[in-house]
């Protein structure tokens, strides 16, 4: 057959986000890189920008440069990428374009080199007036054309995108199923006249499984032409996240495709994935059955688990099928969004608020306003909204504030002058975009935390044993192995 079809890994970004709540660690991180690393793939996903930095600082008490610094360092062999633009709405606030700049170029220095951006609005208008900052700074960007189910979407309109995205030439286009709503004769015949209106520049597919049928989709994509496909590693990957790298390089093997990905080298990280999804309580993605609802609500995989941890932490968890019905609704007011971040976490907050008090917007969030105001799409999306629903938005003491609010200019120097002149770029970055949240994790990069091993079951009786307060003297015995614990006593002293 043709070229051999190539894998990109996601386990570590999208996987993570669709089923871990983004919880994963950095020490959950790094024992399976040098597994992940060894499998020959195209290249690795790795972190994404605005939120994922945020939830570091803010909920897991961590350094997201450790990540960075060590995670980069572990890959030898595969290419890292970066997941998001250089500055905008999507960075999780107004971050300052040269603050932006300087990530980026953070980023480059300590090895990643790739990222996947793109519009979501599927604007390439925008993504073009990127692209040669991406370039200047070092990166090569692949650039998304966002697929998504409404009275909007149709055929004419993704044929015009691919061809609004082949016309700025990037080093390659990304066909996104960011909600998992593709269907195997969808992209068998949509996917290739997209293709065709682009030109020769090379594709990847990146779908999600919410519907069950991710792994169909990637297979349909390579008949199409695609030689890119993106899958994760289980415990990781099927559920809301991408398909099993498994499951698609066998079958694509079966049809007779030459596959350049080594699976076997991955079972380790299956093991220390699943150790780690057992021991946190976190999830182990399984395939879905086919659910005809998400095409109502269509809630992207990473939004779906963020939102049953945040309902969960609400105590109203078995509230859930009501806010995604109401998703669905708030979705049509809105104009048909694309449900991308941070799109998606508006509506679906949005959508939880309705269901929570009891009355369709009579609370709303300020990122609500933001959007009837169009600071989140400008023409497209006021034109697109329900008129009355933005009118009840808009009529309210707060919108008139924050249309009044015209944020300060503010610049690299200023925030160099008001965070301290020494202080470091990596420093200086985390505390631009996250806040003063950042303060008490700041520098904390020199001095990370180590590894966490997939415990077997003596390490994990060990690890629990140490964090528990109620035994200051434990002691294991074994053929071959003694173990003695103390704790809350000085060496020498009784052990009563």
């Amino acid at each position: 057959m043709s070229e051999a079809v190539r894998f990109v890994d996601t386990t570590i970004r999208d996987g993570q986000a669709s089923l871990w709540a983004m919880n994963m660690r950095t020490r959950h991180m790094l024992p399976a890189m040098p597994h992940l690393d060894a499998a020959g793939f195209d290249s690795m996903e790795f972190i994404a920008t605005g939120s994922r930095l945020k939830k570091f600082v803010r909920h897991l008490g961590e350094n997201p440069w450790d990540w960075i610094r060590q995670g980069s360092a572990a890959a030898e062999r595969t290419p890292l990428r970066w997941h998001g633009p250089i500055d905008g709405s999507s960075m999780s606030g107004a971050v300052v374009p040269e603050v932006g700049e300087l990530l980026i170029s953070k980023a480059v220095e300590l090895g990643i080199r790739h990222t996947r951006t793109g519009s979501n609005w599927n604007n390439f208008d925008a993504v073009a007036a990127q692209l040669p900052r991406f370039e200047r700074l070092g990166m090569t960007p692949v650039i998304n054309v966002m697929y998504s189910v409404s009275p909007k979407h149709t055929d004419e309109y993704f044929v015009r995108k691919a061809k609004e995205a082949g016309a700025i030439a990037p080093y390659r286009l990304c066909f996104k199923d960011v909600s998992g709503m593709l269907t195997p004769e969808r992209t068998r015949t949509l996917l290739p006249q997209m293709m065709a209106a682009a030109g020769s520049i090379p594709w990847e597919f990146h779908g999600h499984c919410n519907n069950g049928l991710g792994p169909l989709n990637a297979i349909e994509a390579v008949r199409a032409g695609v030689r890119v496909v993106h899958t994760a590693v289980p415990p990781l990957a099927n559920a809301n996240s991408q398909p099993s790298v498994y499951n698609v390089a066998a079958n694509l093997r079966e049809l007779g495709y030459e596959v350049d990905v080594d699976t076997d080298v991955l079972r380790p990280a299956t093991e220390h994935f699943t150790a780690i999804a057992k021991r946190e309580g976190f999830q182990i993605g399984v395939p879905y059955e086919y659910d005809e609802r998400l095409y109502r609500h269509q809630v992207p995989g990473g939004m779906i688990s963020n939102l049953q941890y945040q309902l969960r932490l609400a105590g109203v968890e078995d509230r859930l099928p009501e806010v995604l019905e109401e998703t669905a609704r708030v979705r049509a007011d809105f104009g048909y969004p694309i449900m991308v971040t941070p799109l998606s976490q508006f509506v679906g907050s949005q959508a939880a608020i309705n269901v929570i008090t009891g009355e369709r917007y009579r609370q709303v969030t300020d990122k609500t306003i933001e959007y009837a105001l169009g600071r989140h799409g400008g023409d497209e999306a006021v034109d697109g909204m329900d008129p009355d629903v933005r009118d009840r938005i808009l009529d309210r003491p707060r919108a008139r504030e924050i249309a009044a609010f015209e944020a300060p200019r503010v610049t690299l120097a200023q925030l160099r002058e008001h965070y301290g002149r020494d202080t470091p770029d990596e420093d200086l970055i985390l505390m631009s975009i996250v806040g003063d949240d950042a303060v008490d994790v700041v520098g904390s990069v020199r001095d990370p935390r180590p590894p966490a091993p997939a415990d077997g079951p003596l390490l994990e009786l060990i690890r629990r044993l140490a964090e528990q307060d109620r035994h200051a003297f434990v002691s294991l015995q074994q053929p071959g192995l003694k173990l003695t614990m103390r704790k809350g006593s000085p060496a020498g002293a009784d052990e009563a």
